[in-house]
Parts: C-alpha cells; structure tokens; sequence
C-alpha cells in the first residue's frame, strides 16, 4: 500500500493507479458507506477504505495513518465537511479532499471549492465516484509537481543569485588587487624611468641621442596615462573619498572626453553609504555612461544621486536615440543584465525606460540596510 506521498518524493498519478489506494471515508450513514465502497471497488478494485463516522475519529485516523484521498459527506452529526477539511490542511502534505453529499446548494458547492477542496459529487450521481476520485488524484499531482518544480527554480534563482554576488565580489576583488599592482610595481618603475630619462635629456648634448631620448620620454608619459586610465576603470582611488565624489568624477571624466554636458543633482554633498552599495551605484553610473558615450547620440545627461526616504537612488538620463526592445533582448546584451544582477545582490532593482528616440533613463534603487540585511541572510 503506497502512502501520502512528500513533495520530495511523489510520484505521478500514472505510476500510482495500479497500486492501492488508502481513503479515509467520513460518514454517518451505514448503508451510504457500503454503497460507496460498492462502486470504489468496481471502478478502483485495489483501494481500502477506512470508514468513520466523527470528527475525533476522523482526527485520530489522520493523525496515525496517511490517506491518498478523504472522501466525506457534508452535513454530520455536530460537525460538516468544513470542519474535517480543517484538519485536513493542517496535515504537513494534504491528500485531495472530495465531498460527497447530497444536495447542498450550488453557492454552497462554490464556496467549498474556494476553500481548497479538491472536487464534490452528489450522491445521486455516486456511480462516477471513481472517475471523480482518480481525477482529483491526478489534478493533486499535477499541482503538487507545480509546487516541487516552483520550489526547485526558486531554490535554482537563489543559487545563481549567490553565484552572481560571489562573482561580482571576486571580480571586484581582482580589479583592486591589480589595480594596486600597477599602482605599485608598474606605476612606481614607469616613475623612475621617467627621472632617468629627463636625467638623459638635462645631461645629452644636441644630437640623436637626445632626440632619441625625448621620443622615449614621450611614450613613457603615454604609458603612464594609460596606466592611471586602466587603473580608474578597475578601481577607482576616488571611491575612497565617498560615492559623491565618484560620482562627480565619473561625471566630469565623461564630459572631458565626449563633449556631452552632464548636470548633476545631489541630495546632500556628502552620504554616508556602506562600501558594497556605493561600488554597486558607481558601476551602474560608470556603464550607463559607457552606453551613452558609444550608442546614445545624446547631446545632454543629467545625473541625480539621493540617498532619501531610507533609499540609494541614482537615475542616469539621455535624450539620445533610446534602447529599442530588440537590443534589449539581443543575447550578447550583457551589460544591462549585468546591472540588474548586480542591483540584486544588494537587494536592489533596477529600472530601464526608453523609448526610440526620446532618450533613455536607468534608475537603480538600493535599501540602504542593504547590507545589513545580507549579512543576516
């Protein structure tokens, strides 16, 4: 005999069919309860049945056995269906609840169904109790394998988003690190070799040499710009100095080498952010402005930064050309998905508006207790 089947291990109805099946059948009537299992046994031949006729009883058999499938009468002594049913749900994993009643109303009959119970049938119609009962055994598994798989990409969606967070921390880790290697080492020898070479250029007559020397200088001050650029797009020191800061860097940078004016609109100079939320804000700001730079066209943007009403908000807005829905969904857009799994490690969202030619706007929303709501995850 098979029992009440756990989320973890159920099975589907088509493998349980021509195995038997344990009913607990809840009524007063003796000659009801013979007829009823008369035609359980002629259309499901391998059930049991277990009959009781009170609410306790129908409490203790719950509580010691586990039934496929409750069958009971609505109107009983002292107690209804509803009643039973109560009990039912309560149960960690509760089988499918038929009532099988005479005629109580089609309200009445409505409003059970919106309970939860699983079907009804009036007795004057008890000859398809066995095509009722193996569909409300087949719906019961198709919900439950509906709730086990709901469970399972739930479960699936936390893990990624671990994954993602792990990812964006070890990313950020290594760009630190290498950024202060080239700070360090690379930055450092460039440094040295510069004041030998201006040493060279002090001390070397008019000639080759010397010319041969100012073009070295020359590419070793371009080496050292590159290396500061490369440095400020892994980590930038500015960070250090609070989000506005960054923010305001970013800004100007971005203003410096495309032209396009930026207005930025501050809550308050200075904000008290922890670190892991202002790294998420700066890098959504640093690839909103990525975008802009190489698709937008825009001839203005404007940046606000608020840290209001218990939130981190920065909306990054263009009046260029807008994101169509196609490059949106294009599979190598990876550079929005990435800021809105990033805002999700923060338990934060993302918001992206635009439409084709009126510009686009990208909001990121962080709870400023972010952080403190992750560490207690």
């Amino acid at each position: 005999m098979f029992q009440n089947v756990s989320n973890d291990s159920a099975l589907g109805y088509a493998q349980l069919q021509e195995q038997p099946l344990n009913i607990l059948h809840i009524e007063d009537s003796v000659a009801d309860q013979a007829l009823a299992r008369l035609h359980l046994q002629r259309g499901l031949p391998a059930c049991t049945v277990t009959p009781v006729d009170s609410l306790q009883e129908a409490g203790q058999a719950l509580a010691t056995q586990n039934f496929d499938l409750v069958l009971a009468d609505y109107h009983l002594p002292g107690f209804t269906a509803i009643d039973v049913w109560e009990l039912v749900r309560a149960l960690p994993a509760p089988p499918p609840f038929v009532l099988l009643s005479g005629a109580i109303g089609e309200s009445a009959a409505v409003d059970i169904m919106r309970l939860g119970i699983s079907d009804y049938l009036l007795k004057d119609q008890i000859s398809s109790l066995p095509h009722v009962i193996k569909r409300a055994l087949e719906v019961h598994d198709a919900r439950r394998a509906r709730h086990r798989a709901m469970q399972e990409l739930a479960e699936s969606e936390k893990r990624l988003a671990e994954l993602t967070e792990h990812l964006h921390t070890s990313i950020e880790q290594e760009r630190a690190s290498i950024s202060r290697e080239i700070h360090d080492d690379i930055g450092g020898s460039l440094t040295a070799v510069k004041f030998d070479l201006a040493w060279l250029l002090r001390n070397t007559p008019q000639g080759p040499m010397q010319s041969h020397a100012q073009s070295a200088l020359e590419m070793l001050e371009h080496a050292l710009g590159a290396s500061q650029r490369i440095m400020q797009n892994l980590r930038p020191p500015v960070l250090d100095q609070g989000l506005v800061a960054a923010v305001q860097w970013l800004a100007s940078d971005f203003e410096r080498r495309s032209g396009v004016p930026v207005r930025l609109r501050l809550s308050r100079e200075h904000m008290e952010i922890a670190p892991a939320l202002q790294l998420v804000a700066y890098r959504t700001a640093q690839e909103a402005l990525t975008n802009i730079s190489k698709y937008a066209q825009a001839s203005r943007v404007d940046i606000e930064l608020s840290d209001q009403e218990g939130f981190l908000t920065l909306e990054v807005t263009d009046n260029g050309v807008g994101i169509s829905a196609g490059d949106r969904e294009k599979p190598q857009s990876f550079g929005l998905r990435g800021l809105s799994e990033r805002a999700r490690t923060v338990h934060g969202w993302l918001d992206i508006s635009s439409q084709a030619g009126c510009g686009t706007s990208i909001i990121i929303s962080i709870p400023l207790d972010a952080c403190a709501t992750s560490a207690q995850a």
